[in-house]
Formats: structure tokens, C-alpha cells, sequence
């Protein structure tokens, strides 16, 4: 005859829920599968599509036919693809978590005005003509914009309404200057008119390694601030409390951000939306612990980016359809949404 076992027994015997923790690395796992695929993705679809037969001996059996031409010219765009959609969402989760703002991304502080209207600047002024040329000149002013956003937000004194105030009005001043430059200079507007609105058919070898090096350090300079971003999300008081410091950690967040967003404007253009969408729907998963957002949207960003690549290359083939516009078709309905979900929370 069996014994039923005691509720205490059967309580300590029982198998322990899986940890929060445990399900988000698991999370992370999956979301750098889909990452894969995806870039497989990217590599594989375009005007012409190849087979994974194809795509494989492209990258490991490269012989100089026209499939893995195909593949090498792709590859450039991956790996741009992956390395803008990292930095544009890392650098908005940086930036919605400084601004106390889950809306905010990063153009509210003024850093792809600042691009943008330095590019044009360039090829009006200086007739730079290359992507190699106006890459440095695009990350000179995201760093301008940057530093003068921090100048005018206060400095030390800085706050988020601040920094967001002051973004604000200095992108609506660059991109009138943008608009009028390009109304007067058809040659201006003919070169600008595929980079502003972003794209990645222009990736080279060359523009990658002049944003690689941006990219890595603002990449490991965000992901060390997630814990004193955590302390400040709780209120000055509270960071304070909690020995973060204000001042170093605001300034530190805003460098980072405009290195990431700088580096990933100057080599797509302004591609809109990703930094914004990205971080939002991670922390509604992953709640509001930075040191799980970042990692995530890191991830995540590049699926987002090249998923919507591979998209304008499908529905418009045998052309495409640029990457920023697919975006912003997409986070367009996104963002009025995420904007009516946040007003019916505060009723």
C-alpha cells in the first residue's frame, strides 16, 4: 500500500521554479539565434536570391562567381546593418533611461540633426563627395550637437527636462538650415537624398572600420553604466543615496550616445525609429533593469534594422525600398501607439 508523501515533503521534493534570471539569459540565447537567422537572412535575399547552398560557399569557398560576389557585397551590409542597429538602440536605451523618458530616442537630443546637417555642410562647402569623406565630418557634428546639448541642458546642473528641452530646439534650428541648404544646392540635394533618409546599399569594408572602433567603445561605455543609470531611475535623491555619481554619469551617458549615434548616423544617415522601439518593448520583458535592457537591445536592434532591410529589398524588387523608410513606416503606428498606451496609464 502507498503512502502519500506529507505537503512539507512534497514541497521540498517539488522541482523549483525556473529564476527570473535564468528565463532572461535563456531570452538572450534565443534572441542571438534570431539575430543569426536574421543575418542570414540578409545575406541571402535581394534583387537576386540565393540559396543557403549558395550563401554558404559564398562565406567559406569564396571562387570568384557570381553568387559569391553577391554574397561579399552583402556581407558589408550585414555587418554595417548589425553594427548601426546595436548602436542605435543601445544608444536609445541610454538615452530614454537619462531622460527618464521610455519615448525618447535619439534624435530628441539633436544628435542626428547634427549629422545630417554637417554632411550637407560638407558636400555644399567642401565638395566632399565619397562616404569615406563625410563619415568624419557626420561625427563631428553628432559630437558638436552633443557637447552644445550638454552645454546648454546645464552642464553639471544638467537635468533630463533640460537636455530634452534643449535637444528639441536645437534640431528644429539644424534642420531648417538642412532644408534651406538643400533647396538652394540641387547638386546637395541630389547626393543627400538617398543618405537622409538612411540606407545601407552604400556599406563598405572602409566604412566599417571607421566606425568600429567608435562603435566598441560606446558600446562598453553604456554597458558600464547600467547600474548608476538604475540608481538614477529611482530619483537624484535615491542615486545619491546609493553613492552614484550625477554629474559623471549623466555626462558619461550623453558621450556615450552621441559616440554610438554618431558613429551609426555618419555611416547610414539618420535611420529613425529603431531607438525608440527597441528598448521599449525589451523592457516590457525584461522590466526596468538596465543591466538586462542593454544587452537585450543590443541584440535585438540588429534584428529589427536588417529584418526591415531585407523587407524594402523584397517589396520593391527589383529595386529596394531604404532602410529608414521602411522603419519609419513601421514605427510610425508603433509610436502613436506606445504615445496612447502611455496616456491611458496616466488616467
Amino acid at each position: 500500500m502507498l503512502v502519500d508523501s506529507p505537503p512539507e515533503q512534497r514541497a521540498e521534493t517539488a522541482p523549483a521554479p525556473p529564476s527570473r534570471r535564468a528565463i532572461r539569459a535563456v531570452g538572450l540565447l534565443v534572441s542571438v539565434a534570431i539575430l543569426v537567422l536574421v543575418a542570414l537572412a540578409s545575406i541571402a535575399i535581394g534583387a537576386k536570391a540565393l540559396s543557403m547552398g549558395q550563401v554558404w560557399h559564398g562565406l567559406f569557398q569564396d571562387t570568384g562567381t557570381y553568387g559569391d560576389v553577391v554574397v561579399a557585397d552583402r556581407i558589408s551590409r550585414t555587418v554595417l546593418g548589425l553594427l548601426a542597429g546595436a548602436a542605435l538602440g543601445l544608444a536609445g536605451a541610454v538615452l530614454q533611461a537619462l531622460t527618464r523618458n521610455p519615448l525618447a530616442d535619439p534624435g530628441l537630443l539633436g544628435i542626428n540633426a547634427g549629422a545630417s546637417a554637417a554632411v550637407v555642410t560638407a558636400i555644399t562647402f567642401f565638395g566632399v563627395t565619397s562616404l569615406s569623406g563625410y563619415v568624419w565630418f557626420a561625427f563631428a557634428g553628432a559630437a558638436v550637437v552633443g557637447a552644445l546639448v550638454w552645454f546648454l541642458g546645464g552642464s553639471r546642473g544638467a537635468t533630463p527636462v533640460r537636455l530634452a528641452l534643449a535637444g528639441t530646439a536645437i534640431s528644429a534650428a539644424l534642420y531648417g538650415y538642412l532644408q534651406a541648404v538643400m533647396i538652394l544646392d540641387d547638386v546637395a540635394l541630389s547626393r543627400m537624398r538617398f543618405w537622409t533618409v538612411g540606407s545601407l546599399s552604400s556599406a563598405s569594408d572602409s566604412a566599417i572600420l571607421q566606425v568600429l572602433p567608435f562603435i566598441a567603445v560606446g558600446t562598453l561605455l553604456a554597458l558600464s553604466l547600467a547600474r548608476p543609470l538604475n540608481a538614477m531611475e529611482m530619483g537624484d535623491d535615491t542615486a545619491k543615496a546609493l553613492g552614484a555619481n550625477l554629474n559623471r554619469t549623466r555626462a558619461l551617458a550623453m558621450l556615450s550616445a552621441t559616440v554610438l549615434c554618431g558613429a551609426a548616423t555618419a555611416a547610414c544617415g539618420p535611420i529613425m525609429f529603431v531607438g525608440l522601439m527597441v528598448p521599449h518593448v525589451v523592457r516590457s520583458f525584461t522590466g526596468p533593469d538596465l543591466r538586462w535592457i542593454l544587452p537585450y537591445a543590443t541584440i535585438l536592434s540588429p534584428v529589427l534594422l536588417l529584418g526591415a532591410d531585407v523587407i524594402g529589398r523584397i517589396i520593391a524588387r527589383p529595386s529596394e525600398l531604404q532602410v529608414g523608410i521602411v522603419t519609419a513606416i513601421i514605427g510610425g503606428p508603433v509610436f502613436i501607439y506606445l504615445v496612447r498606451r502611455r496616456r491611458t496609464a496616466q488616467l
